[in-house]
């Protein structure tokens, strides 16, 4: 089984339009939405809904956004950066903020990158193609934690 893209996303617009350019980027590794950060957490953490969730369904990447209902992203990287098991997961902050705020939040928070959503889809898929070619195919991921 290909890794799996943990997108981190509430926005169905937004959503829809990351699975597109990944389509159209021809990045083939399962794309798994969660809708909010408690959602998130729960699925990293193989918790609730995701209790029964198999390692072999770890991602190899989190697409997170900042903005999320019920716990926000910067809230979700601090508490997978804390926790032994999940600290080295890669987290790239995929967001329309460009605050500068939001930016040094992240990367306090140990992001491993902070991507601004591009507006136009073209470039959004150019994003894609070199998150998947960097995250998927050319990223070492650190291995399991004892």
């Amino acid at each position: 089984m290909k890794p799996v893209i943990l997108l981190v996303e509430d926005n169905d617009d937004d959503a829809e339009l990351t699975r597109m350019a990944f389509d159209r980027a021809r990045v083939e590794n399962a794309l798994v939405r969660v809708y909010d950060g408690v959602e998130a957490l729960d699925y990293l953490f193989r918790r609730g809904a995701h209790a029964e969730r198999g390692p072999d369904s770890d991602p190899a990447v989190v697409l997170l956004d900042i903005n999320l209902p019920r716990i926000d992203g910067l809230e979700v990287l601090r508490t997978v950066r804390a926790d032994p098991s999940t600290k080295h997961v890669p987290i790239v902050m995929l967001t329309s903020s460009n605050a500068d705020r939001d930016r040094l939040a992240a990367y306090e928070g140990h992001a491993n990158s902070f991507i601004q959503k591009p507006v136009d889809f073209d470039r959004f898929i150019v994003a894609a193609r070199e998150i998947g070619l960097y995250w998927l195919v050319l990223n070492q991921r650190a291995p399991r934690a004892p």
